[in-house]
């Protein structure tokens, strides 16, 4: 039977979308897209067709995080030895004196719940200029763990150690390193096709029709990066203000798929936000760039 995906995949209002497929389901983590002071946990939502979801609620034991009161933004899993691990911000920290940052929880599946795993944050202050928010975790070929994360125009890049607790430093003794591309603003996505590392982030401001994706490309996770293009932005009949994106691969049809928040043209609230998901195109190692859809069909496989 063919699938047809409706945008948005679900209702309510969502943003920062990671997505990853564990456990024969797809599974997409989002922020609950609220004012700060209401955010308080957060939800994913599994599917085994991609058209069809289930939303799982309150996916996090807060009790764990007592610091923790308000703004629970963008979440990223991984499993690891049989377990998930779950890296999301707290508080919205302007500055090195206030409690939160980026989190870490482990659960034992992929709907939780997540308890909290080293009863303090992971990241708790701001290295070269990057607010500790918008984290994605990345596992490259050899089974490297990197986190990649960063708000106010900086983004950082740091290797996870085995047991998921800290970090291990580069080979020049540095442990967070500074990778920022051209327009970065937050909402860092890493994958990798055909050997190519493709870096997707956010540029412009979340609340407005400026909000939008770009990509780089390089030789390694942690560059040196090619600025690639402008890949998903307003589409005057579609939607406003697209962002903060993740992916999806499905390798029997070869193909990719993005995962993203945008904007109804007839809300002008910042946080009236929802989840999609379109189509990836490449031309040769380039991404087209990306077509919003209101509905669309799976090829074949």
């Amino acid at each position: 039977m063919p699938v047809t995906i409706h945008n948005p995949i679900v209702p309510g209002w969502h943003a920062d979308p990671e997505a990853r497929f564990y456990e024969g389901r797809f599974w997409i983590y989002a922020t609950r897209s609220l004012n700060y002071d209401e955010q308080r946990n957060q939800d994913v939502f599994s599917s085994a067709d991609l058209a069809h979801w289930e939303k799982h609620e309150d996916i996090i034991d807060m009790a764990d995080f007592p610091w923790a009161r308000r703004a629970v933004w963008a979440p990223t899993v991984i499993e690891k030895g049989g377990k998930y691990y779950l890296i999301f911000a707290t508080n919205d920290i302007q500055s090195d004196d206030m409690e939160g940052g980026l989190e870490i929880a482990v659960a034992d599946n992929p709907a939780g719940p997540f308890r909290g795993y080293l009863g303090r944050p992971l990241i708790d202050r701001f290295i070269h200029g990057a607010q500790p928010i918008d984290a994605h975790l990345f596992r490259d070929d050899d089974g490297t763990v990197y986190l990649f994360y960063g708000g106010w125009g900086h983004c950082n890049v740091a290797v996870m150690n085995d047991e998921m607790t800290g970090f291990v430093p580069f080979s020049d003794g540095e442990t967070f390193r500074e990778i920022t591309p051209e327009n970065y603003v937050e909402g860092p996505c890493m994958f990798k096709r055909r050997g190519i590392y493709y870096f997707l982030y956010s540029t412009g401001a979340w609340t407005t029709g400026s909000y939008a994706v770009e990509y780089a490309t390089a030789p390694t996770p942690c560059g040196p990066f090619t600025y690639g293009g402008r890949i998903l932005s307003s589409q005057e009949s579609v939607a406003n203000g697209p962002g903060h994106n993740g992916y999806f691969y499905l390798p029997e049809r070869d193909l990719w798929l993005m995962v993203y928040h945008r904007h109804p043209l007839e809300e002008t609230e910042g946080n009236a936000r929802m989840l999609c998901i379109d189509r990836m195109d490449f031309d040769g190692d380039a991404i087209r760039p990306v077509v919003m859809t209101h509905e669309w069909t799976l090829p074949e496989k």
